[in-house]
């Protein structure tokens, strides 16, 4: 009446030269074929785990740091910071100006903050000025700067030329009327 399908038998995974088998990566399937479990998109506000780099807490960094991708620091940084997406987490410093798409703070940030969305949890301290398009301030944040709105650039409108004063009236020119006929 009711067949039991058996499952597959489990493929060999890979183990590393000590012996111990290597876990799969979350969003890749394991060699052999089998199916990892599926990735979850991420949320369009947090930034995605894949390609995230990490400044570890035991870690200072001087100098600035650029690049397009995600960044979390959890560490010190003394200079300048432009990437994608940024997290400073709790334990995470920077000392310095900072600029991204998206910027979140549970950390301290001494230097102005650059962003289109910019939210600051209860554990942040930043003092510096902050521009952003979207912003956020949990309760027992410190923020100490002036905030500025900030929108993408828009090509400035050309300024309508300006009204020109009213000219006196005039009286109407006399016109004046040839009553000649044609000259021979």
């Amino acid at each position: 009446m009711f067949n039991k399908t058996k499952s597959p038998a489990p493929s060999p995974q890979p183990r590393a030269d000590n012996g111990s088998a290597i876990p799969p990566l979350p969003d890749l399937p394991m060699p052999g074929g089998s199916p990892a479990a599926p990735a979850r998109a991420p949320s369009p506000a947090a930034p995605s785990a894949r390609g995230l780099s990490t400044l570890s807490a035991d870690l200072q960094f001087e100098g600035g740091i650029t690049g397009s991708g995600d960044l979390q620091i959890d560490g010190a940084i003394k200079g300048d910071v432009r990437v994608g997406r940024l997290i400073v987490g709790e334990t995470g410093a920077v000392e310095g100006n900072v600029s991204a798409d998206y910027v979140e703070v549970r950390g301290r940030i001494v230097g102005g903050i650059s962003g289109k969305q910019v939210k600051l949890i209860a554990t942040a301290y930043v003092d510096g000025d902050i521009t952003a398009e979207q912003m956020s301030i949990d309760i027992g944040a410190y923020f100490q700067g002036r905030v500025l709105q900030g929108r993408r650039e828009a090509p400035a409108p050309t300024p309508a030329p300006a009204p020109r004063p009213a000219a006196p009236a005039l009286e109407p020119a006399p016109q004046i009327i040839d009553m000649k006929g044609p000259s021979a």
